[in-house]
C-alpha cells in the first residue's frame, strides 16, 4: 500500500479508525472497528489492513498498545476527501443582528467571532484583523488632544478607520496638525500601505520639508500602517483535550499563543488564499504548534478578502463539523460587516 493510492477497503478502515479515535481519544483496535464500524470484515482482516496502513504512514502504534492512532498523514487524507456540504446559517450563528452604525461596530463583530468559535468548538478561537499592506489610503486626519498628544485617523478607500493616539514631539497648533494630515493625504491618496511604507523608508528627496520638519511625527503615523490585531479567545480550552493536556504540550502551545507576532505572521500567510484552509500538526511551520491543527477561513468586506478567522485545536477533532462552523462564521462575519450601513469615519 505504500506509495500508492488507498483502495476502497483501506479507505474504509482508515476512516473508521479516525472516527473511533476522535470519539474515544484511545488507541483503536481491530475489534472495535469490526464491532462498531465495519461489520462485514473480521477483526483479523481489519488487523491486516491496519498493519498495511501503518506501513504506509497513515497509522502509528503508540507504546505497546494493541491499538493504533491516526497520523497527520491520515488526518490530511480525511480532510482532503471530505464532501463539502453547502453552507446553511444556523439560528445560533454569530452576527445575525445588524450592528449599530458607530465606529466600533466592525471591531465588535470581529472581537465577538473568536468567542463564538471557542464556545461552539471548545477550542481556541482566533481572528486576525485586516491586512493593510494592500489596502489603499483615502484620508489622514490629525486631531489635537493636548499639547503633547494627538489622534491620528487613517481612513482606507473601503471606509475602514484606524485611530490611535500619537505623541507630539514639537508644539504644533491644531491647524498645523490638520495641514500635515492633508499634506500626507495629498501625497499618498490612492497608494497602498505597502507602497507608502516603501516610499517613507526610502524617500526620493530626503530634504523634502515634509520629512525634515515632521519626520518623528510621520514615523508614528506610518507605524499605524503596520499594525495588526489578533483577537484570541479560549486559550485554556487546550486543558480539556487529553492529547494536549500534558504539561510539555500545554507549555509550548501557551507560549505560541503569547508570541502573537509569529502567530500573526502565520495567519497573514493563510489570509492570502480565500476559503477554508486546514493546517494539520507537522504541516505547521511553528514548531510550538505542531501538536495541534488550525482550521481557518478568510472573511470579506465589499468583496475583498479582509482577514482570517478560525480555531486552534487538537489534531484529533471532528474536522467536518469544525470546518463547517468556521466557514459559516466567516460568512456571517462578512455579512455582518456588510451591514454596517454608515461609513466608519470619525468626524473631522
Amino acid at each position: 500500500m505504500k506509495g500508492v493510492a488507498l483502495d476502497k477497503r483501506g479507505r474504509e478502515v482508515l476512516m473508521a479508525v479516525i472516527a473511533e479515535y476522535v470519539k474515544t481519544a484511545e488507541p483503536v483496535g481491530s475489534r472495535a472497528i469490526a464491532r462498531r464500524h465495519i461489520r462485514g470484515l473480521s477483526p483479523a482482516t481489519i488487523r491486516n489492513v491496519m498493519a498495511d496502513l501503518e506501513d504506509a504512514g497513515y497509522l502509528t502504534h503508540p507504546h505497546t498498545s494493541a491499538g493504533r492512532v491516526p497520523t497527520d498523514k491520515a488526518y490530511r487524507f480525511y480532510v482532503d476527501h471530505l464532501e463539502r456540504v453547502p453552507w446553511i446559517a444556523g439560528p445560533t450563528a454569530v452576527g445575525r443582528e445588524t450592528p449599530s452604525a458607530h465606529v466600533d461596530a466592525a471591531e465588535q463583530v470581529m472581537a465577538d467571532a473568536p468567542l463564538h468559535l471557542s464556545q461552539r468548538t471548545h477550542m481556541t478561537g482566533l481572528l486576525l484583523t485586516p491586512p493593510l499592506h494592500h489596502t489603499a489610503l483615502s484620508r489622514i486626519e490629525l486631531l489635537k488632544l493636548s499639547d503633547d498628544r494627538a489622534l491620528a485617523v487613517i481612513v482606507t478607500e473601503t471606509g475602514w478607520v484606524t485611530a490611535r493616539p500619537i505623541a507630539l514631539t514639537a508644539r504644533l497648533s491644531a491647524e498645523e496638525l490638520r495641514e500635515l494630515g492633508r499634506a500626507l493625504a495629498r501625497r499618498y491618496r490612492g497608494q497602498t500601505f505597502g507602497q507608502i511604507l516603501e516610499d517613507v523608508a526610502n524617500p526620493a528627496d530626503p530634504l523634502d520639508p515634509l520629512w525634515t520638519r515632521s519626520r518623528p511625527l510621520v514615523d508614528q503615523i506610518v507605524a499605524l500602517f503596520r499594525e495588526r490585531t489578533l483577537y484570541l479567545s479560549g486559550a485554556t480550552h487546550i486543558l480539556d483535550h487529553p492529547d494536549l493536556s500534558d504539561v510539555a504540550t500545554m507549555r509550548t502551545l501557551l507560549h505560541a499563543f503569547e508570541d502573537k507576532a509569529r502567530l500573526i505572521d502565520l495567519l497573514s500567510q493563510m489570509a492570502g488564499e480565500r476559503g477554508v484552509q486546514v493546517m494539520i500538526g507537522s504541516e505547521n511551520p511553528l514548531e510550538d504548534m505542531r501538536g495541534c491543527s488550525i482550521i481557518a477561513s478568510t472573511y470579506t468586506y465589499r468583496d475583498q478578502a479582509l482577514g482570517v478567522l478560525g480555531v486552534v485545536g487538537p489534531r484529533r477533532m471532528a474536522y467536518s463539523d469544525v470546518i463547517s462552523l468556521v466557514d459559516e462564521t466567516a460568512r456571517l462575519v462578512s455579512y455582518s460587516l456588510s451591514r454596517v450601513t454608515q461609513q466608519l469615519y470619525l468626524p473631522s
